[in-house]
């Protein structure tokens, strides 16, 4: 341990210098575009990945579009985009004297990610953190938005350069955390959490993926990864738990075809009614 510690047990305290680091959260706030307008800002957050967080910031952005708001996605998962494949969308972003332009999905929803800026959308990012975090940056600063009611930050998983980026630099007004109904989960979620509560960003609740499986034939549910105990993870850390949603075959054919726009499930309404409230609060 003395190896390691550059203080005297004297001096240390409870919360390492990069602790307090956060939690002093210095101004490293980016302006938005000159021509831009974002009203909301929601980032959608796990603390480790492939529990669907991708598609949630898809199917909350179309079920806001829905309801007549003007949806966007920021696509802040740089090294491993999968947005623009669920929505079909093959051009490229546009760019002119004035800034770069998003590309809009078959229903208007604003998108912009780094799959959009490749030659060829399987060639690997292979940047470092700081360059990754950068290019977040530069998509909320240098992309011209237009009359935004809600964006949707889809960020990659865990509590890394990217995340913190996005808390610092852009001015989120809540959060949403999907998860998915394993036994390591409370862990996981818990630093999830911890870290926007450090960072002082409101959390609207959680969303669990992949909660059950519901028989086609008989309507029986199934719990195929086990027992939830998401509602005593939320109790634990106080807030709600907004959705559970469950396996199924058509989400990921909707995904795989582009199609995620012309999917319909009721799942997520709760959470459009508190985007709402949100909105309402503005």
């Amino acid at each position: 341990m003395s190896a390691i510690s550059n203080q005297s047990c004297n001096t240390c305290s409870n919360e390492s210098a990069d602790t307090k680091e956060i939690e002093q959260k210095p101004d490293f706030s980016q302006k938005l575009h000159e021509l831009s307008d974002v009203k909301k800002v929601i980032g959608i957050l796990s603390g480790k990945g492939g529990v669907g967080k991708s598609l949630v910031t898809s199917m909350l952005a179309v079920m806001m579009n829905r309801r007549g708001y003007h949806s966007a996605i920021l696509d802040a998962d740089v090294t491993g985009p999968s947005i623009p494949k669920t929505f079909g969308l093959k051009g490229k972003a546009i760019a002119n004297e004035l800034g770069l332009y998003p590309t809009k999905s078959k229903t208007g929803i604003d998108i912009m990610s780094i799959n959009l800026l490749l030659d060829n959308e399987t060639d690997p990012v292979i940047w470092r953190g700081p360059i990754i975090a950068n290019a977040v940056k530069q998509f909320w600063s240098d992309v011209i938005w237009g009359n935004v009611d809600f964006m949707f930050i889809d960020m990659p998983p865990g509590t890394g350069d990217v995340p913190l980026t996005v808390f610092q630099s852009i001015d989120i007004d809540g959060i949403i955390i999907v998860t998915s109904p394993q036994e390591l989960v409370s862990m996981i979620v818990s630093k999830a959490v911890k870290m926007a509560e450090m960072m002082k960003i409101p959390i609207l609740g959680i969303v669990e993926n992949m909660a059950y499986f519901k028989c086609p034939n008989c309507d029986e549910k199934y719990n195929i990864f086990g027992n939830s105990n998401i509602e005593e993870i939320a109790q634990m850390h106080g807030i709600d738990v907004l959705a559970k949603l469950p396996i199924d075959a058509r989400i990921a054919a909707a995904c795989d075809k582009g199609s995620i726009e012309l999917f319909d499930g009721d799942w997520l309404e709760n959470m459009g009614d508190i985007l709402e409230k949100e909105m309402e609060m503005k």
